[in-house]
């Protein structure tokens, strides 16, 4: 379904109404977001009954794509380099790193929110190009947010002194503290019987003024800045090369899903270094899941890393778009196609379980199990409280540990089977609400 862009006015000098006016043009995002991961895909023609010469098409398609198979992975492979000081993937080159944002929403710019825009918005501060960035937006619909509760609350302050007011009418008790009240009044400014005296323009002077400020009245920051870049279009109009100083990070779930579920990044210990291998950099991430980084001889079942990864690569797999969710105290976020079209629907918190035996053999195993398990009902009325008010329905992922087994090796906590380690991880859903008498009375 083509969407095209929508003509929206832009906000005008000197509104007094509370029409937020005009909006800027806005991008087609389902044109730009089109491929929901970074691979192609090719699928056969479509099977008319009605029209027989589509067996030809669907038959010829299928040979040449049997004899000469296509690519579905980018040429070259997207490169990637492991940073220890911020415990993230660098992506360094400009169409990898829009790639990889355009098509799956991985990873951040490490100079923005969430969107690598630091270049617009540089070229946009600096003149050389008009336009706004979604973080330009976000805030300017914050500040109207922000406007529209202060006149709110304006109003329902005036309607109470209304109110007060009508209710202390005939009242002696309150005409008497206004006596009492007057002759304690602080004067502020001349006398009325001083400015009769005095040329209207001297006691216009004189006159104290109190300018009342409404926030159509105060100065506007974009109108400001827009003069501000229309005076260095003139002052200088020779094109700039601004240097791009924001590289994009991933997480190690984002990285490792690319590099081992996709097939389509090459990590780096450094720029024009040998790639690290899918084993060593699964151990690696294990390591610095925690802080600071631990060194093990091998890896335990319920490494932090392999648990958020577990769950990580089972919403993926499901077609969800994964964030993280720090901001919502969880660990993360799945969104139905991606932060530019709505907002995050679940919020998800890991929470490992060992049903099996092997965890309760041992006395310093059970021990192990109570103080990785141990969450108060007090833990998670709060978290989901929080989810409540930001309109997100909480999703407890329960992921099944199972016992160390021979896969894992010592001598380098090298996995050797990377598929059958996985396997053995189990993911089951638990979805919570708020239970309010109110509502939920039968």
């Amino acid at each position: 379904m083509g969407v095209s862009f929508e003509a929206q006015p832009s906000s005008s000098v000197g509104r007094t109404d509370n029409n937020p006016g005009p909006r800027s043009l806005r991008p087609n995002y389902n044109k730009i977001h089109a491929q929901p991961l970074p691979i192609k895909t090719f699928p056969l023609p479509p099977l008319i009954p009605h029209n027989p010469l589509s067996l030809i098409q669907i038959a010829v398609t299928y040979l040449s794509q049997l004899l000469a198979p296509p690519s579905s992975h980018p040429q070259p492979l997207f490169r990637g380099y492991f940073s220890a000081e911020t415990r993230s993937i660098h992506v360094t080159d400009e169409a990898t790193a829009r790639a990889l944002w355009e098509q799956g929403f991985f990873g951040k710019g490490s100079l923005s929110r969430s969107e690598p825009a630091w270049l617009e918005r540089e070229k946009i501060r600096q003149g050389i190009v008009v336009g706004d960035t979604s973080e330009e937006v976000t805030r300017r619909r914050r500040e109207q947010r922000k406007q529209f509760k202060n006149e709110r609350a304006k109003k329902e302050r005036e309607a109470i002194e209304e109110k007060l007011a009508e209710e202390s009418q005939g009242d002696s008790f309150n005409a008497m503290n206004e006596d009492a009240l007057q002759g304690l009044e602080v004067q502020t400014g001349p006398s009325d019987a001083l400015l009769d005296t005095l040329a209207p323009e001297s006691a216009e002077m004189m006159a104290p003024s109190v300018d009342k400020v409404t926030p159509s009245s105060m100065p506007s920051l974009k109108d400001d800045g827009q003069d501000t870049y229309a005076a260095l279009r003139e002052s200088d109009s020779s094109p700039k090369n601004i240097i791009n100083k924001e590289h994009l990070q991933l997480t190690f779930e984002e990285a490792f899903f690319l590099v081992y579920g996709l097939g389509i990044l090459e990590v780096q210990a450094a720029p024009k270094s040998e790639k690290i291998p899918t084993s060593l950099l699964f151990s690696l991430s294990c390591s610095h899941s925690h802080f600071p980084p631990q060194t093990k001889t091998h890896l335990q079942p319920d490494e932090p890393f392999i648990l958020s990864y577990v769950v990580y690569h089972h919403f993926r797999s499901l077609g969800w778009v994964v964030r993280p969710g720090i901001k919502f105290a969880v660990d993360c976020l799945l969104y139905n196609r991606g932060p530019v079209f709505s907002h995050a629907e679940f919020a998800v918190i890991i929470v490992p379980a060992y049903s099996d035996a092997y965890w309760t053999s041992t006395s310093a195993l059970q021990a192990h199990v109570e103080t990785k398990r141990k969450k108060t009902w007090w833990w998670i009325h709060c978290v989901n409280r929080v989810q409540t008010q930001v309109r997100k329905t909480l999703v407890v992922a329960f992921v099944e540990v199972p016992p160390p087994e021979s896969a894992v090796v010592s001598e380098g906590v090298e996995v050797k089977h990377m598929g059958r380690f996985l396997r053995r991880y189990r993911v089951r859903e638990i979805v919570l609400k708020r239970w309010t008498p109110n509502r939920s009375r039968g």
